[in-house]
């Protein structure tokens, strides 16, 4: 019973019905998307070359990259600065909790993750933590750090988080759940869709780095469900990564191995985004000059991780009354 059992999985991770092939549509888009973005980077840029020699480039030249753990954890600490003061922009919402940047500690750097959200107590009085692992600098590009820090921690898993476990009025598997992995995931995919808006990636670098990322999300849709439902080996999923993105190929065998373990999982960041992203649209199309997007933010969060379903729904009773 493979086939119902991975569609039961993408129906769990996804909350939508969407079948494994739609998906595996949606996800050969995307990249092909991506890749014409990446591409206007490079020629914007100037770099004499195509974009393979562009991802090359970007791999290899030191001035991508810190040379002492301590510069990149200021950076991230200058990027919270300026995060912070554009979020009134698109939020009247915030965490009673603030977080901090920190360093990951050298006793787990060799076997940590490069960067990581550990959340704040439930009622705010210890900060959350956003960990910047420095084992490894070439794994921490300078022009990711806007787009990780979006995701990671304001407005992107902090924020969601936070506002979740400080809703006292929902009970506790609403408030410290988070097993809605298209909420959860696509929330913080979404939240680095808000760079521009929010005054950032003005630096082109900065917005490779963005696209980058989302590259990352895209590819899963198509590895995925090219593993579990369309016969891909493991072989073919990493050569696809390697061709569609800088990605090395030791990396895209560790990415291609946590999806043939972890059946559906990794489609809920992009699944969840564009969704995201499509509600929004709706809700301006409808609401035109009476649409407020720190309002619909606000709702979107006010009630912890639901399905997409339930989202949609309580997005267009919310609409509805608005008109």
């Amino acid at each position: 019973d493979g086939k119902a059992w991975y569609e039961f999985q993408v129906k769990q991770h996804t909350t939508t019905d969407m079948t494994p092939e739609q998906i595996h549509r949606v996800g050969l888009d995307e990249v092909a998307r991506i890749l014409d973005a990446m591409d206007r980077v490079r020629r914007q840029v100037g770099f004499d070359g195509d974009l393979g020699a562009f991802f090359r480039h970007l791999e290899s030249d030191p001035k991508f990259y810190f040379t002492k753990g301590s510069d990149l954890v200021q950076g991230y600490d200058e990027l919270k600065m300026r995060i912070d003061a554009a979020l009134p922009k698109l939020f009247s919402v915030f965490p009673k909790a603030d977080y901090r940047v920190r360093e990951v500690e050298a006793f787990r750097k060799e076997s940590a993750a490069s960067a990581f959200y550990e959340g704040a107590s439930a009622d705010g009085s210890r900060p959350a933590i956003f960990y910047i692992n420095t084992f490894d600098l070439k794994a921490q590009p300078k022009f990711g750090m806007e787009t990780l820090s979006l995701h990671e921690a304001s407005p992107g898993h902090h924020f969601q988080g936070s506002i979740a476990q400080e809703l006292t009025g929902l009970p506790k598997f609403r408030r410290f759940g988070g097993s809605y992995t298209a909420y959860t995931e696509g929330w913080a995919l979404y939240a680095e869709y808000l760079g521009k808006e929010l005054g950032l990636f003005t630096d082109p670098y900065q917005w490779f780095g963005r696209l980058n990322d989302e590259q990352l999300r895209a590819m899963r849709l198509v590895v995925d469900t090219g593993l579990h439902s369309l016969g891909w080996s493991r072989e073919k999923a990493i050569r696809y990564m390697v061709a569609n993105s800088p990605m090395s190929e030791s990396y895209a065998a560790s990415e291609v191995e946590r999806y043939i373990s972890m059946p559906g999982q990794a489609l809920g960041y992009k699944i969840g985004d564009l969704r995201l992203q499509a509600l929004r649209r709706n809700a301006e199309r409808e609401l035109g000059a009476k649409f407020d997007v720190r309002d619909f933010h606000r709702e979107v969060l006010s009630d912890g991780a639901v399905p997409m379903d339930v989202l949609e729904a309580k997005i267009a009773r919310w609409t509805a009354a608005r008109k």
